[in-house]
C-alpha cells in the first residue's frame, strides 16, 4: 500500500538508488566476519595526539571564529595552503580556483548539479567509481562506459565516445577505485589532447594520489593539461576540475576536500553550494588547517604508505599462495583496492551470499559498471584490516571461491 508521500517525491528520486557498499556492510558489521568491503582508512593511522592538539588550539585560540558561520569558498588559510601544496606539483593555481567542500561525495554532488542536464551523457571508465554513479544519477545522467585494462582507460576508444558530445569525462587516474589501476603517462596525456580536440572537459577525482607504494609518481592529468596549454597568465584557466580530499590523508570523519577548477567555475559553484549547506563546517577546516600545516602532512602520509603497503603486499601474497588460478586480480601500485576477476559465468553476487557464510566479505563488481556487466567481479579493500586478518580472510574466500568453481564446473 503506497502512502501519500509516496506521491509527493520529486520525479528524480525515481533515478535515486542506494549504494550497494553502505547495504552489504549493514550485513557485515557482525565482530565475527572479516570484511573486505568497505573503503575504510585504518584507524590506527589517524594522528589522535595531533588532532587533541589542534582542538585544544583552535578553541583557546580563535574558538568564537571556529564556531562561527565562514565563506562558502571555504577557510581562507586552509585553501592558501592546498593553493601551494599543488603549485608543487607544476600547476600555478591561486587561492581563488579552490573551493572546500563536505568530503569528495559533495564536489561529486555539485558537480551534478552544475553541470548535467537530464540525459546529458557523462563519458566513465567501465569500472568506476560507484559513488559518482550515485550522485549524477539523481540528475538523470546517462553514460558512456570507455573499457579499461591494467594501465588504466583505454585511451583509443575515448574518440568514438566523444563523438556522442559528452557533458564532461570522468576519470581516477591514480590506483583507481575500484580497480586499483593506474592510468599511464602515455594515456594520460593522450586523454588531454582528445579531450582538447573536442572540446570535452576532464573531471579528474584524486584522492589515493598520495598513497604510492611503488614506482615512479606520474603527474596529474591537471597537471599535463596546464602543460599542455601554457603560461596561464598567474591561475588555472585549463579543461579539467580536480577533486583531491583529506579523508585518506587525515581522517574522513572530517568531511573535508576541495575542488581546483578555473574562477568561472568556483564562482558558479560557491552560488550552488549556498543552496546545499552554506559552508563546510568551520571548525573541522581550522582542525585540518591546524593539524596539516608546518609539513606535517608530508611526514604523516610515510606511516600509512608503510602501514597499506605492507597490507597490500600480504594480501597478493595470500592470494598468489591460495587463489584458484581461474581468478585474475590486479597488482596496485597504491591505493586501497585490489580487483578480482572470476571466470565468465560466475555471479559475484552468488559468491558473495556463500563467502558470509564463511564470516567474509567483498562488494561484488556489477556496481561499477555504469552500464551493466561486470557480474564476475569484485572489489577487495586492504587497507582497514591488519595482516594477521587479511591472511585469514583471504583463506577463507579461496576456499568460497574453490568450492564455487567446483559447482560450475570450471
Amino acid at each position: 500500500m503506497q502512502t501519500p508521500w509516496e506521491y509527493r517525491f520529486a520525479h528524480r528520486t525515481k533515478h535515486m538508488r542506494s549504494s550497494v557498499i553502505r547495504e552489504l556492510l549493514k550485513l557485515t558489521e557482525q565482530p565475527d566476519i572479516i570484511s573486505f568491503a568497505g573503503g575504510l582508512p585504518a584507524p590506527e593511522v589517524f594522528p589522535l595526539e595531533k588532532f587533541q592538539q589542534a582542538c585544544n588550539a583552535v578553541l583557546s585560540q580563535q574558538g568564537g571564529l571556529a564556531l562561527q558561520y565562514g565563506a562558502t569558498e571555504g577557510f581562507t588559510p586552509l585553501r592558501d595552503m592546498i593553493a601551494r601544496h599543488t603549485t608543487r606539483y607544476g600547476i600555478e593555481i591561486m587561492t581563488q580556483n579552490v573551493q572546500i567542500t563536505s568530503g569528495s561525495q559533495q564536489a561529486l554532488d555539485l558537480i551534478g548539479r552544475l553541470f548535467i542536464n537530464r540525459g546529458d551523457y557523462i563519458v566513465v571508465e567501465s569500472p568506476t567509481y560507484m559513488g559518482a554513479l550515485q550522485a549524477w544519477n539523481a540528475y538523470g545522467a546517462q553514460y558512456i562506459s570507455v573499457p579499461s585494462d591494467e594501465n588504466g582507460m583505454i585511451v583509443d576508444e575515448l574518440e568514438t565516445a566523444l563523438r556522442v558530445g559528452p557533458k564532461f569525462i570522468y576519470v581516477l587516474p591514480n590506483f583507481q577505485n575500484p580497480s586499483g589501476t593506474t592510468l599511464s603517462l602515455e594515456r594520460r596525456k593522450k586523454l588531454v589532447e582528445i579531450a582538447d580536440k573536442y572540446g570535452v572537459p576532464i573531471v579528474e577525482d584524486d584522492p589515493y594520489g598520495q598513497l604510492r607504494y611503488e614506482g615512479e609518481h606520474i603527474p596529474a592529468v591537471v597537471t599535463l593539461d596546464s602543460e599542455f596549454r601554457g603560461p596561464n597568465g598567474g591561475h588555472y584557466s585549463g579543461n579539467v576540475i580536480y577533486l583531491s580530499t583529506f579523508s585518506k590523508l587525515l581522517a574522513p570523519g572530517l568531511r573535508l576536500a576541495w575542488v581546483i577548477a578555473p574562477p568561472e567555475v568556483i564562482r558558479k559553484m560557491v552560488m550552488t553550494k549556498q543552496g546545499a549547506d552554506l559552508h563546510t563546517a568551520t571548525f573541522n577546516q581550522m582542525v585540518a588547517y591546524e593539524v596539516a600545516k608546518g609539513g606535517f602532512l608530508d611526514e604523516h602520509v610515510k606511516l600509512i604508505r608503510a602501514t597499506y603497503k605492507e597490507r597490500r603486499d600480504v594480501m597478493l601474497e595470500m592470494m598468489d599462495e591460495l587463489f584458484p588460478p581461474e581468478v585474475r586480480y590486479t597488482r596496485p601500485q597504491g591505493g586501497m583496492f585490489l580487483w578480482g576477476i572470476m571466470p565468465a559465468g560466475m555471479d559475484a553476487a552468488e559468491v558473495f551470499k556463500v563467502a558470509v557464510q564463511k564470516k567474509v566479505a567483498f562488494v561484488p563488481g556489477a556496481a561499477f559498471h555504469a552500464n551493466g556487466g561486470g557480474d564476475n567481479t569484485m572489489r577487495l579493500n586492504f587497507s582497514f584490516s591488519s595482516p594477521e586478518t587479511i591472511r585469514e580472510g583471504v583463506t577463507r574466500l579461496s576456499l568460497t571461491l574453490k568450492e564455487m568453481l567446483a559447482q560450475n564446473g570450471k
